[in-house]
């Protein structure tokens, strides 16, 4: 799969250059639906889209924080409910396995002429998503309050640590620190990401047998431990809904944020002037003395559902090309709102902890068809150990054995 690693890893330095607008989506007629993930990045891409819709075409859209929950069942019905879903490296799997998005070859050999190659994301020779930006989960910082307490700003999470620990001593903040935590998908992800930063590998070689009860998975529970405890603690809610508005409040000093939200941190709507001077991105940590940053790299993109008629689907695929377009990226503050992947793109500070992530030589999230079902194991199972409630070896072979339940009804392990 050398396209996911070329584009994730060559995405987020776009290079700047003009490129056609599109002023008449020139659909003869058809309905759109959009399933999507809720942050500003894809309400704008969505709502261009929505430009598409006439007479002739309706247009409906649902943004959501369950979108990878509801997908697969809206998907696979008769017709789909959705005849898009915005997708990632991960939520695009479970629709590839189960048929339910169709290769868009033909769509963009008539529509798609412009599209850059790192865009199409190829699997098997078919096209099965367009790329429109990437992401990365990264540090951002208080500069100001690091100055405070005479600490630079870190590159490694025991540095972390340590700031934490001289902010919280100074009676600067209670809760200096936090990652987007909340016991769903998103603390899953931050074990992904630790482990990655410590150079595990997620299964034994060549196989879907796991490899996460080990050396390895103790530390990374035992940072995520450490980290937690300069957090608020409710860090079990923390998902980015809910950590944005309290940084824009001031009242954190550093957090693990996606590269997606630095454009809300940055920009001068629901914070203080001295919070957003002072507010600075930067590239993914590196723990346990290793050199691979704690973090994934990310694409987001648009499929096109299987069970449509062909109508809607050329429809859909019109309306969302013009969503990705130059066009889009260069109305009001749009450019700042993601690590967008087309030519119209002029990185920004925003941009920054992404590009620096990536740079750095961050790995691509996993695309294998069962890394889904043991993300899940780590959301369902981390809890415990968090809050203090079993050891880091038992965390990880509850981990091990819910994995292997799961793999084994899906066929994946004997």
């Amino acid at each position: 799969m050398g396209i996911m690693k070329k584009l994730a890893a060559g995405t987020a330095l776009a290079i700047c250059a003009g490129s056609a607008a599109y002023a008449d989506c020139g659909i003869a007629g058809g309905n759109i639906s959009v399933l999507a993930n809720d942050f500003p990045a894809l309400h704008a891409v969505v709502n261009k889209a929505e430009e598409c819709a006439s007479d002739s075409v309706t247009f409906a859209k649902n943004h959501t924080a369950q979108h990878r929950d509801i997908q697969v069942a809206a998907l696979t019905a008769e017709p789909a409910e959705y005849t898009t879903a915005i997708v990632a490296n991960s939520s695009i799997v479970p629709l590839m396995n189960g048929g339910l998005i169709r290769p868009l070859n033909d769509l963009v050999a008539k529509h798609g002429q412009h599209l850059k190659k790192n865009q199409l994301i190829t699997i098997d020779g078919e096209v099965m998503a367009v790329a429109f930006m990437a992401n990365a989960q990264h540090l951002v910082v208080r500069k100001d309050i690091l100055d405070q307490v005479g600490m630079e700003i870190p590159s490694t999470y025991e540095e972390v640590l340590a700031a934490a620990k001289a902010i919280k001593d100074a009676g600067i903040l209670e809760h200096p620190f936090t990652m987007l935590t909340k016991s769903d998908w998103n603390l899953g992800e931050e074990f992904v990401n630790m482990y990655l930063g410590h150079d595990g590998q997620f299964f034994k070689p060549g196989t879907a047998e796991p490899n996460v009860n080990n050396e390895t998975g103790v530390a990374t529970l035992n940072m995520l431990k450490a980290l937690t405890e300069y957090s608020n603690p409710d860090f079990l809610t923390y998902n980015t809904a809910t950590v944005a508005p309290i940084w824009e409040a001031g009242n954190l000093a550093i957090a693990q944020m996606w590269g997606s939200s630095m454009g809300q941190l940055l920009d001068d709507e629901g914070s203080t002037e001295e919070v957003v001077a002072n507010t600075v991105p930067v590239g993914a940590m590196t723990v346990g003395g290793g050199t691979s940053p704690a973090s994934s790299l990310w694409w987001d993109g648009f499929t096109i559902a299987a069970n449509i008629s062909d109508e809607d689907a050329e429809a859909t695929f019109i309306a969302m090309v013009n969503g990705v377009s130059d066009e889009m990226v260069m109305e009001g503050d749009n450019n700042d709102k993601a690590v967008w992947l087309m030519d119209a793109y002029q990185p920004g500070m925003a941009a920054e902890g992404i590009s620096a992530t990536a740079a750095a030589g961050a790995e691509p999230y996993p695309m294998l068809p069962y890394m889904g079902l043991l993300h899940a194991a780590f959301s369902a199972e981390l809890p415990d150990f968090l809050q203090g409630n079993e050891s880091a070896e038992q965390t990880l072979a509850d981990i091990e054995a819910a994995y292997v339940t799961s793999a084994k009804e899906a066929g994946f392990l004997q």
